[in-house]
């Protein structure tokens, strides 16, 4: 029982279960540090104890296990109950355009905010979030909602009509 290829293995073993648990732990590469430190001394452990011809299959080894673990790893979290499993969809009440802002194309209002160029406007006696198309606006200017892209609702000065500016 005084092998001395049991130590190495014993810390590759105990290497590899430390890469399992990086991929299911978040440890900021904590983990990984120290996975390398324990496959590194059970590297120089087979080098110095051992042979240079063990040490070199310990490499092939770690090369060829070392991936297979860490992709059968997330292929498995993939898969555990831990992860995400649902996805987000429209049948689920998921929208990424709302469809209740394009009434609001060609409507008048007034801006409560400086557009810098997002703020407040209220349109139709409702306070919105607008945006202009880069075009500083004064708070209390007259707007009209030109267009609707996404979530936003994009405005320009509107000049009423008699108005000399």
């Amino acid at each position: 029982m005084n092998n001395p290829l049991i130590f190495p293995i014993v810390l590759q073993i105990i290497g590899i279960i430390i890469i399992m648990a990086e991929i299911i732990i978040p440890s900021g590469g904590l983990l990984t540090l120290l996975a390398v430190a324990v496959l590194a001394f059970s590297l120089y452990s087979v080098f110095s104890a051992v042979s240079m011809a063990a040490g070199f299959a310990f490499v092939v080894a770690d090369l060829i296990i070392i991936p297979i673990v860490v992709m059968v790893g997330f292929k498995v979290l993939a898969k555990s109950s831990i992860t995400l499993k649902s996805n987000l969809s429209s049948k689920l009440g998921v929208n990424a355009q709302k469809d209740s802002l394009r009434p609001y194309i060609g409507q008048t209002g007034v801006t409560i905010t400086d557009l810098r160029p997002s703020g407040i406007a209220t349109i139709k006696k409702e306070r919105l979030d607008v945006v202009t198309e880069g075009k500083y606006l004064d708070k209390e200017t007259p707007i009209i909602v030109v267009s609707v892209t996404g979530n936003q609702i994009i405005v320009k000065e509107h000049h009423i009509k008699g108005d000399d500016a």
